[in-house]
């Protein structure tokens, strides 16, 4: 277990910084500049009541490399002092490549931390990341934040590695770059069918990496009481089954009932009762070692109150108990039904 402090806050880092502003894809994009003033205004308050925030540094082209292909981290550096469009919606802007050095550097930073410390810590970062794959920027996404951890995770010599993912988009960059790879585990919970169309049940990894990728693919509408049936009867006993010495969290919000761009159903409570979870889990199994990079999620006040949310309950605090959604878990079922389908020689837990 953690050992618990007088100030709660103090088993919590935070990393961001006000350099994420300066990545500014065009006007109407909905991975825009605001998000980032979100970011900064919780973070305040969370040092005016003595969180502790460290600032990130820039990821190294070595530490990018042990995801990203030399050729692809070349285009992107390419781009600097350029506005680009990467992909049909992914762009960079003049200071887009220093920017995603910070956010992927953010996401080392909370690795070093928690590694270290046996703490937890939680990067605010943009752009996202788990949508960028070896070798291509992809659904806003310019280096792969998560990838970036793990892979430096390991160079640190942690044995196993799991990513558990719960934004409502499959992090398909994630997916493939570890697909093969029974050093870290993937657990996706997403919007299934959806954006950007990989995550099915039946996708499990290949070679030596078969059965460490598990997708949960919920539809559309999907609420709370999906989600905490995913976690009880997937999430937690593979976890549990694998055993990791570090947990990373690709914390996307935009699974939230009023995010413009998902068609989920999950309420701000909800999210805090699954970073609740996962604590737990790494408090107990982990010796406390809990790293959390931000994600998607689009409607700002439902980003804000996710984002504090998420410290508080890091940091050992009360969240208040809005009310969840504790109607049917249909489409937690079918997801449930589906996984098990697909994982159980794996996991014969499940």
């Amino acid at each position: 277990m953690v050992p618990q402090t007088a100030n709660a806050t103090d088993d919590v880092l935070l990393i961001t910084s006000e350099r994420f502003a300066a990545h500014k894809p065009p006007p109407g994009h909905p991975e825009r500049v605001e998000r980032s003033h979100v970011m900064t205004a919780v973070a305040k308050v969370w040092a005016e009541g003595d969180g502790r925030v460290a600032e990130p540094v820039m990821a190294s082209t070595g530490a990018l490399a042990r995801v990203h292909a030399p050729e692809y981290i070349e285009s992107v550096v390419s781009t600097a002092g350029r506005n680009v469009r990467l992909d049909p919606d992914t762009y960079a802007s003049a200071d887009s490549e220093d920017v995603a050095r910070y956010a992927a550097g953010a996401a080392i930073v909370a690795v070093d931390h928690a590694v270290g410390s046996g703490r937890r810590s939680l990067a605010f970062v943009r752009p996202p990341g788990h949508h960028a794959e070896e070798g291509r920027a992809m659904g806003f996404c310019l280096y792969n934040n998560i990838a970036v951890a793990a892979a430096h995770a390991r160079s640190r010599g942690i044995a196993r590695v799991a990513i558990v993912d719960y934004d409502v988009h499959h992090g398909n960059g994630t997916q493939w770059m570890f697909y093969d790879d029974p050093a870290v585990l993937f657990i996706s919970l997403h919007q299934y069918p959806f954006y950007p169309g990989t995550g099915a049940a039946d996708d499990v990894g290949t070679a030596d990496g078969i059965g460490f990728t598990v997708n949960v693919p919920l539809e559309a509408g999907a609420g709370d009481a999906d989600y905490e049936l995913a976690f009880d009867h997937v999430v937690l006993p593979v976890l549990e089954s694998y055993g990791p010495e570090l947990l990373l969290l690709s914390a996307g919000f935009d699974a939230h009932l009023r995010d413009p761009l998902g068609g989920m159903r999950v309420s701000t409570a909800g999210y805090a009762g699954m970073m609740r979870r996962l604590r737990s889990f790494a408090d107990r199994c982990c010796a406390g070692r809990l790293v959390g990079v931000t994600e998607g999620g689009y409607d700002l006040a439902a980003l804000e109150e996710c984002l504090r949310d998420s410290l508080d309950v890091l940091g050992g605090q009360q969240v208040s108990n809005r009310p969840t959604d504790a109607g049917a878990t249909t489409r937690g079922n079918a997801a449930l039904k589906a996984v098990r389908r697909a994982q159980a020689k794996f996991w014969p837990g499940l």
